[in-house]
């Protein structure tokens, strides 16, 4: 995750053990893990993410970072020898359960042309009930920092869980435009969006010659370019592939005159290269 946005800080950050209380598998694409034990997490809603330390093959415990400065934990984790690092990756909180202790985080099904997963999709598609993870938290992206009347939220299936949970926090009287795009017209999910806040779903087995095997992020930026904008004072969030929330910056703010203040991005992964860590 590169951080091109002015986070909201976590309440109270600890490098946390949770363990997998369940699994279930949400659509074609997406699986949804369940992690309870998160006594020392705090939940606010919207797009909340965090560090997620997963255990490396032939790994017997989890070695992780007790500093949580931004920096810190990092500087640790790299001292550690790389055999004994766990994986870290960054994940969105789906939906929080403060009085069980438990946080719902769904993991995008993937892999490469020849058919490997990331670590991250190979825990969601093999954890059990008693894995054990570690959790940072590292507070919420969705950040306003001016008065706005609507909101804008564009994304891939990466963030599908973000723009759900943005949504879900939302006024009732909210005004805004939300733009996912994901691989598949059964991949879409229910949640709550309020009424003043248009859902438009973009699937990419329904595009025309595409196949399903498009560029991700390509068919959700191609409709921001066409649509027709609410008037008034805009707050946008665009986040997913590199190429989508750089695209969705430099559309708003070249070719619609939105101020670059109100605009925040962040690329969760880019296209045809694997995370490093």
């Amino acid at each position: 995750m590169s951080s091109q946005f002015r986070v909201r800080k976590p309440v109270d950050p600890h490098v946390t053990v949770a363990e997998v209380v369940r699994t279930k598998q949400v659509s074609p694409h997406m699986v949804r893990v369940t992690l309870g034990g998160l006594d020392r997490f705090t939940p606010v809603g919207h797009d909340q993410w965090f560090r997620l330390f997963l255990p490396r093959p032939g790994q017997d415990a989890l070695r992780l970072p007790t500093r949580t400065s931004e920096w810190g934990w990092y500087l640790q984790y790299l001292a550690t020898p790389r055999a004994q690092r766990p994986w870290v990756r960054s994940y969105t909180v789906r939906a929080a359960r403060p009085d069980l202790h438990e946080i719902d985080v769904d993991f995008v099904l993937h892999a490469d042309d020849d058919g490997h997963t990331g670590p991250a999709s190979a825990f969601a598609m093999t954890a059990r009930a008693g894995d054990r993870v570690g959790i940072l938290d590292q507070g919420t992206g969705y950040n306003p920092r001016h008065e706005h009347d609507w909101t804008l939220l564009v994304g891939d299936e990466t963030a599908l869980p973000a723009v759900a949970g943005v949504c879900e926090s939302l006024p009732d009287d909210a005004r805004g435009l939300a733009i996912v795009e994901v691989p598949t017209a059964d991949d879409r999910q229910e949640f709550r969006v309020p009424a003043g806040v248009e859902l438009r779903w973009v699937a990419r087995d329904e595009l025309p010659g595409a196949g399903g095997h498009d560029v991700p992020g390509r068919a959700a930026l191609a409709v921001l370019r066409d649509v027709d904008l609410p008037e008034g004072v805009a707050y946008a969030l665009a986040a997913g592939e590199s190429g989508l929330a750089t695209g969705v910056r430099r559309h708003l703010v070249n070719e619609r005159g939105v101020p670059k203040a109100h605009v925040d991005f962040v690329g969760y992964w880019r296209h045809g290269r694997a995370a490093a860590g």
